[in-house]
This record gives structure tokens, C-alpha cells and sequence, in this order.
């Protein structure tokens, strides 16, 4: 069995948290003995630890690894650093930004602090990091964003074999307009999730929609995600304030997911006159039921990787709206009628970010038109069964990863990222 050691900065919930586990739980059949490495999730924040339980897949938690710039990185990076000299592991994946770059300092040291390093041979450890996302822009100023992004670059070039990214649009942002790494180093993984879970969404529907005490004619507009500044629930529910002036169909607002947020949307719903529509849902378990409710998801977040929840309103057959931001872009394919408002495109309705207007138009549009919103869900629901299921996503890094083990005569990560072949792997 090939070791490896898998970084996560924290189980919350989303998309990185069931990445992870799935990849640690069934890799081992390929050869892959994964230990999972996770911090704890802070208060305000929902926790996801019992994906990996249910999994049968026991993190090793370090309790000082956090999502914020701390003094206590210092004492992360080095029980990490002490971990590798225990495990030996011949992969090292970091999962996110902050794992990402504690996991790699640590690597850094792991791979130098040797008195091998003396006769030229440090320890030989292949380094990969996944961007589910990125912090190059809306999450924070522009002085820790360009510090950031240093340390981001100066990562890639010393300590990193292969950058993982989950679209080619994330691809082309991070590596072509932020100058992070080579070309040679990249490899495009999308996500992948288990289908098996959806394909009865049609007899869910009529009783999730019961539960929801939804009406036939009732319009359900779902929005899925952590209450947080970077997915933008405000441009939501400043949106649907201004749909109810566009249509005359009964419509309800559905937000699904809790964060520190909560209170200042809430009250953000009261002062719009929406108290009577909105309902405020908190975390759901169970995405196999309150999808196939819905009859259109959005997105409105200023920053994305690929969203999970896209993918899942895909999987349900869900017609969809969102800001093109990341791999929204690939995974609403090339418009196919574009307006001063928003763009039809080949699975969903792209719209600008930060466009009110646009959003509630685009919102509009679906509402009014069942068609569409048949056709646009069918679509999707044939992309995401050819490329994001789970099979394929633990083959694609399986198939990474046995190329870096292969590679073991590449003696630094400047030649690493040189030597290996220059492919991007996609779904098949």
C-alpha cells in the first residue's frame, strides 16, 4: 500500500469535506492507504465531521490548524511536520488554502530536514494541492490578498508537485491571469459525487414538496449553501424583492444552510417584505430530498471553485441560475442566447455578478417559462451523469497519483514539474 497523507483545514460543510472523505475512504481498493488530517471547526460554522464517521474514515485532528492567519500556524506546521517523519507517507495531498500552505511548509521540511539532504538526496515525497476554490479575490482586502498570492507562487514553485484544480476555468484563472505555478504542473480533476443517491428524485418530489406545504402552482426557488459574505445571499434576496415586481406566479424563496450570517439576512428579508415568502430552512442532511422540491437553484457567490450544489441541483434534474464566477462558467457550458441581463446557456442561466437586475430577470425568465426549465434540467442532468460522477473522480487520482509514484527518479520539485507529462486529466 502506497501512504498518504491527506491535509484538510477543517470537515465544514461543503463540497472539500465530502471530497476528502470520499477519496480516503475508497482509494484504498487502488492501493492508496490514506490517513485523513483535519482542524476543527470553529464556532458559527457547521460541522461535517459526520461524513467521515458514517464513512467509517477516523481524521487525525490538529486542533491549532484554523481557517485564519494565527500564531498558532507555527505549531501546526510542526505536529505536521512531526506526523510525515512518523507516517513516511510517499504522497502528501493538502486540500484548500490554509491546509495548503501549512501542509506544504511542513512538506518543505519533511523533504530538507534529512542528513541525507547532505550527500543530495532529500526524502523522497511527492507534494499535490487541490484548489476547491481560491482567496485571490472578494474574500479579503488587497494587502492579504497579495500576500497571499506570494506565498501562493512561492509554494508552487518550491514544495509543489502537481496543482489540482476542479475546472479549466479555475485553471486558466489561477495559473494565466494569477501567475501561480507552470503550465507542466497543472492537472484539471473535476469533483464527483455519488449519483446513486438522486436517481429516484422524480417520487421523491411530490413528498418533499408535501413537507414543504407547497402547492401545485407554488414555485420553489431554492439558494444552497453556507450563510457567509463570500456566497452573497444578500444579491439573493435583493433579487427576489425585485422578482415579485416581474411576476405575477406564486413564488416561494427557500435558503438552505446556516452560518454567521442568519441574523443579519433574516433581517435583511423583514425590511424587503419578504417575511411572508422566505423561508429560512438552516443545514439539511439529507440533499436527496429538498433538491427534487425545487423547481430552479441559485447561486449568487462573488468567488467559486466548481459549487457542489450545482452539480447536486444537476443530478436532480433542477433548472439553475448563477453568477459566472470559477467553474460555474464550465459547468453552464457556451451561452446560447445572451441579453442585456443574463445568458442562456447550454445547462443553466449565467448572470454578471453583483447584478440584481440580471438575477431576478434570469429568474424570471424560468419561472414563466416550464420549457425551459425542463429542457435546461434535462441537459444537466446528462452532463453531470457523463462527467462528475464519483467513479470517475477516484480514478482520475488514482491515475495522478501513479504517476507520481512512478516518478521516482525526479530528484527535486523544480525538475518534478518539468519531467512530468505535460496533460491535464478530465473526465473520460
Amino acid at each position: 500500500m502506497t501512504k498518504v497523507l491527506r491535509i484538510i483545514a477543517r470537515l465544514n460543510v461543503g463540497g472539500p469535506a465530502r471530497h476528502v472523505v470520499w477519496l480516503s475512504q475508497e482509494l484504498k481498493s487502488a492501493g492508496y492507504e490514506t490517513l485523513l488530517v483535519a482542524g476543527v471547526v470553529p464556532p458559527g460554522e457547521d460541522d461535517m465531521s459526520y461524513v467521515a464517521a458514517e464513512a467509517g474514515v477516523t481524521p487525525f485532528v490538529v486542533p491549532q490548524m484554523s481557517r485564519e492567519v494565527s500564531p498558532k500556524d507555527a505549531l501546526t506546521v510542526w505536529k505536521l511536520f512531526r506526523l510525515m517523519l512518523r507516517e513516511r507517507p510517499a504522497i502528501v495531498h493538502t486540500h484548500t488554502a490554509k491546509a495548503g500552505t501549512v501542509g506544504r511548509v511542513a512538506g518543505l521540511l519533511y523533504r530538507w530536514l534529512t542528513p541525507s539532504t547532505l550527500i543530495g538526496k532529500p526524502r523522497r515525497c511527492r507534494f499535490v494541492h487541490t484548489y476547491h476554490g481560491h482567496v485571490f479575490h472578494s474574500y479579503y482586502g488587497p494587502g492579504k490578498t497579495r500576500l497571499f498570492l506570494v506565498i501562493e507562487k512561492i509554494l508552487a514553485r518550491v514544495v509543489t508537485d502537481r496543482i489540482v484544480v476542479v475546472s479549466h476555468q479555475q485553471r486558466r484563472e489561477i495559473n494565466e491571469n494569477f501567475r501561480v505555478g507552470s503550465p507542466e504542473q497543472f492537472a484539471v480533476i473535476p469533483l464527483g459525487i455519488d449519483m446513486s443517491v438522486y436517481f429516484d428524485w422524480e417520487k421523491r418530489r411530490p413528498i418533499a414538496r408535501a413537507e414543504l406545504g407547497a402547492n401545485e402552482s407554488d414555485v420553489l426557488i431554492g439558494i444552497v449553501g453556507r450563510l457567509t459574505e463570500i456566497k452573497n445571499h444578500k444579491l439573493f434576496l435583493e433579487a427576489a424583492a425585485r422578482l415579485r415586481q416581474l411576476t405575477n406566479s406564486p413564488v416561494r424563496f427557500l435558503i438552505i444552510g446556516d452560518g454567521n450570517l442568519r441574523n443579519e439576512l433574516e433581517a435583511q428579508a423583514k425590511s424587503l417584505g419578504l417575511r411572508d415568502c422566505v423561508s429560512f430552512l438552516g443545514t439539511r442532511k439529507d440533499p436527496e430530498n429538498f433538491y427534487p422540491a425545487l423547481d430552479i437553484v441559485a447561486l449568487t457567490s462573488l468567488n467559486e471553485g466548481t459549487p457542489l450544489t450545482l452539480i447536486e441541483a444537476m443530478a436532480n434534474a433542477r433548472a439553475v441560475v448563477a453568477t459566472a464566477v470559477g467553474g460555474v462558467v464550465d459547468l453552464l457550458g457556451q451561452p446560447q442566447n445572451e441579453s442585456d441581463e443574463y445568458a442562456v446557456c447550454e445547462r443553466g442561466i449565467s448572470v454578471r455578478t453583483g447584478d440584481v437586475e440580471g438575477f431576478a430577470h434570469a429568474l424570471a425568465r424560468l419561472i414563466e417559462d416550464e420549457e425551459l426549465r425542463r429542457d435546461l434540467g434535462g441537459r444537466g442532468l446528462h452532463y453531470v451523469k457523463q462527467h462528475y460522477t464519483k467513479e470517475r473522480l477516484l480514478a482520475d487520482v488514482s491515475e495522478l497519483y501513479a504517476q507520481l509514484v512512478d516518478s521516482v527518479t525526479v530528484q527535486t520539485t523544480a525538475r518534478s514539474a518539468k519531467e512530468l507529462p505535460n496533460q491535464e486529466i478530465t473526465s473520460r
